[in-house]
């Protein structure tokens, strides 16, 4: 479990390519000071299990499952990355509970700046509209924000100038794919409710 609260701005130092998977070693001193084989750390979002660790990087597998879910696919040697390892029970809850699975891939649409911050208006998968209202949280890139307008195709998010420095939302262009996870509560209630339920019923029919 994460908080989206992201702890280090690492870099993809290798991709390698498995045919229906890929081997990535990530750059992070920050996150590997502590970590050791099979725990957990985000990158970008996406909850991943470390293989091995050495000299302030770490490396990681990634299934297709992953790849075609997530943006992590489009990363490249040089890409610049979030990065956040797990909660500590007892600790501070900074921003919400995040799972590190991505439920879908937006794309930034565009970015207005202001006077000492930044609206970034980000496509929406018409599947998750439900689950993004205003005031809300939301994660992007692993990042948990506040919803600053919530539509059917969209939503727009306030960046402060801390996330802008410390995180890829600060560099991530007009065009450029994000990975959304949705609040999970949401998804319970939703389930709960007998909504998740009836929809799983019809699309089997």
């Amino acid at each position: 479990m994460f908080t989206g609260i992201v702890e280090e701005l690492g870099e993809v130092v290798a991709v390698e390519n498995l045919g229906d998977s890929s081997r990535f070693r990530l750059r992070g001193p920050v996150v590997t000071d502590d970590a050791k084989h099979g725990d957990s750390i985000a990158v970008n979002g996406v909850c991943l299990t470390v293989v091995d660790t050495a000299d302030g990087e770490f490396t990681a597998d990634v299934m297709a499952e992953t790849l075609h879910r997530s943006s992590l696919g489009a990363l490249a040697t040089g890409s610049r990355v979030n990065l956040e390892r797990p909660m500590a029970l007892g600790g501070r809850l900074g921003g919400h509970l995040v799972q590190g699975h991505v439920d879908g891939t937006g794309t930034i649409a565009a970015r207005i700046p202001g006077e000492h911050w930044e609206i970034v208006k980000v496509s929406l998968p018409g599947a998750l509209a439900r689950y993004v209202v205003e005031k809300g949280s939301i994660t992007v890139d692993g990042v948990s924000l506040t919803v600053v307008d919530a539509a059917d195709d969209h939503f727009t998010i306030s960046l402060i100038p801390t996330t802008l420095a410390l995180t890829t939302l600060g560099i991530k262009q007009v065009g450029d794919p994000v990975n959304l996870e949705v609040d999970v509560l949401a998804k319970y209630v939703e389930r709960l409710l007998g909504g998740g339920a009836t929809e799983a019923k019809e699309s089997t029919r």
